[in-house]
């Protein structure tokens, strides 16, 4: 190899340093390029053939080396369409090749970016500091899905947000146990339900009818009946029995009512002592219990103006009376309360509790506010069970007769776990939801599994948790942001945020062989592969920049030994120079 040799590989060694330098340079200027990724210098060797023995170091040869898949730091910014990526994708861009039509053209091809300084342009297209264009997947309002698989330049639209009718009302509460309304007096028995037959009439209270027991006879001058000393009836409502002895003279033992047949006592007397009896050891049920004659002589026992205990009549002395034993009353019934009349209207309120209010909207953005009132209608503590129904306020300004309150037509039966009974009722439906004149239309009320229940509440007060409808008014555009998830938000003045499109990655499985272009951009090669699109909006941060990895410190020390080492290959250069002048000088 010799003298020549030597200066070759010096000539090879400065041309390498000279390109690493190139490549600091460029760091250095961009150290504060936003998403910038600096290039590294690989020194690769070159060693020409030779016997083993006879082998040089020989020549170098410099590479440049990219550092795509290094973050920059990630700092945060006050402007909502700026995006930096936690991770190793780009963003996908395009960069704008002309006008048709005062409109903006594009070539439709994909290029790719850490640059995320991306603001909205007059056209509405949101574009970076180095003029190309973000580009996205179209979401579909109706059901915020993505639509669509080939990325193009999202564009976003200042034109007004059209109102959209309320379908769905979002409802969940829970309602207490023992509601304490205003009418609600703890000493009077069932004063926490709302009486029905006092806003409609057509209830029935739970009864029993025996045979004629006094065929022909006038009961007011009749004995007592077919009943005899010795005999027993026993009357249980809601599971509390009422025991009547009946006996001829003497002193009453017994633990029940005990009723004396004897005195010439006729039937009436027998009855009112019964009915006296019933009220008094009956329970609240009972507390207006009627034991006596129907128009046609048979014995009837009803619970009076309870609408919602039962009875079972057992015992000898009621099978004298055609009552045979285990007769069980028959089931009270109580009208359907589809409304409540503006004249009834404070009965109502003092009777329920309030389950809330929302503002819906109809479909031409008119705004009606919907006032929804608790009551609860049955009770398990009655016999019954634990039932509720919905109302809401239809008509503010009704008069008289006309109705004020409507009900939504659910019923709502919770068992003693305080849960819906199966298989519960996670929708219902207001049909022709009307309110002020303003027709709403169908509205689906949506509680979900389990979304109301009936819990103790120390309070009685209604507990609303979930209380949300889908309708909103006619909106102007006010500005847009892009999310961590990757989607471009749109707000309006009606206070509704629309996501309008979604933010594509890409990733590459050879992430440094991409191919740089000016403007921060990459562009795919044979050796990086495809780009792999990501729909899912992973690692994008929103209101945020990431700056250029390049760190000045480590460029300067890089440079420090750029300059030593270039300036080493320089005296080789000499030395070998004067090597040769040497051998030159041989001859003279």
């Amino acid at each position: 190899m010799g003298i020549y040799g030597a200066l070759s590989s010096a000539v090879t060694g400065l041309r390498a340093q000279a390109h690493s330098l190139e490549n600091i340079s460029g760091n250095i200027a961009n150290s504060q390029t936003v998403g910038y990724k600096r290039m590294e210098t690989s020194f690769i060797d070159l060693i020409p053939d030779a016997p083993l023995k006879s082998q040089v170091p020989g020549a170098v040869l410099a590479q440049s080396r990219a550092t795509n898949n290094l973050q920059g730091d990630i700092q945060t910014s006050a402007n909502e369409t700026y995006i930096a990526l936690n991770s190793t994708g780009f963003f996908v861009v395009e960069p704008k090749v002309g006008q048709s039509d005062g409109n903006s053209v594009f070539a439709g091809s994909n290029y790719f970016t850490r640059r995320g300084d991306f603001e909205i342009d007059k056209d509405g297209l949101l574009v970076n500091g180095a003029g190309y264009y973000l580009k996205g997947l179209p979401i579909d309002p109706g059901t915020g899905n993505i639509s669509g698989s080939v990325p193009e330049v999202i564009k976003l639209s200042n034109a007004f947000l059209p109102a959209n009718a309320t379908t769905t009302i979002n409802y969940q509460a829970n309602l207490p146990q023992l509601p304490k309304t205003a009418a609600y007096n703890s000493t009077v028995y069932n004063s926490e339900l709302l009486k029905i037959d006092d806003f409609v009439g057509g209830s029935t209270t739970a009864s029993v009818t025996g045979g004629d027991v006094l065929v022909g006879t006038n009961p007011a001058l009749a004995p007592a009946g077919p009943l005899t000393a010795g005999t027993s009836m026993t009357i249980e409502v809601n599971g509390a029995p009422v025991v009547f002895d009946f006996y001829n003279g003497g002193t009453y033992s017994g633990s029940g009512v005990g009723i004396d047949l004897s005195g010439g006592k006729v039937l009436d007397d027998v009855l009112a002592e019964m009915q006296t009896g019933l009220r008094n050891f009956g329970g609240g049920a009972a507390a207006s219990a009627t034991v006596g004659l129907n128009g046609a002589g048979n014995l009837e026992i009803t619970l009076g103006s309870d609408y919602y205990g039962t009875f079972e009549v057992s015992g000898a002395a009621g099978v004298d009376m055609g009552i045979a034993t285990g007769t069980a009353s028959s089931e009270p019934t109580r009208p359907d309360l589809t409304t409540i009349s503006a004249d009834k209207a404070d009965a109502f309120v003092a009777n329920s509790v309030s389950g809330g209010a929302i503002t819906v909207y109809a479909s031409n953005g008119a705004p009606v506010n919907v006032q929804m009132r608790w009551a609860k209608v049955d009770s398990a503590a009655a016999g019954g069970t634990d039932m509720w129904q919905m109302f809401y306020l239809s008509d503010s300004a009704a008069t008289g007769g006309a109705p004020a309150w409507t009900n939504i037509g659910q019923d709502y039966e919770f068992g003693s776990n305080g849960s819906l009974v199966p298989p519960g009722v996670p929708t219902a439906t207001i049909n022709n939801l009307t309110v002020n004149g303003v027709l709403i239309g169908d509205v689906e009320l949506k509680h979900e599994t389990n979304g109301v229940s009936q819990f103790a509440d120390v309070n009685g007060t209604v507990t609303v948790s979930t209380l949300n409808q889908t309708g909103y008014g006619a909106g102007e555009f006010l500005s847009v942001a892009i999310t961590d998830s990757g989607r471009v938000v749109a707000t309006y003045s009606n206070g509704e945020r629309i996501e309008m499109a979604q933010v594509v990655t890409a990733q590459f499985n050879g992430i440094n062989s991409l191919k740089r272009l000016d403007g921060g951009v990459y562009q795919t090669t044979s050796e990086s592969g495809e780009p792999i699109f990501d729909l899912s909006g992973s690692g994008i941060i929103g209101g945020a920049l990431e700056s250029s990895n390049t760190d000045i410190s480590d460029e300067f020390t890089k440079l420090i030994i750029t300059q030593q080492a270039y300036s080493a290959g320089t005296r080789i250069v000499s030395t070998a120079d004067e090597m040769l002048q040497e051998a030159l000088n041989m001859v003279r």
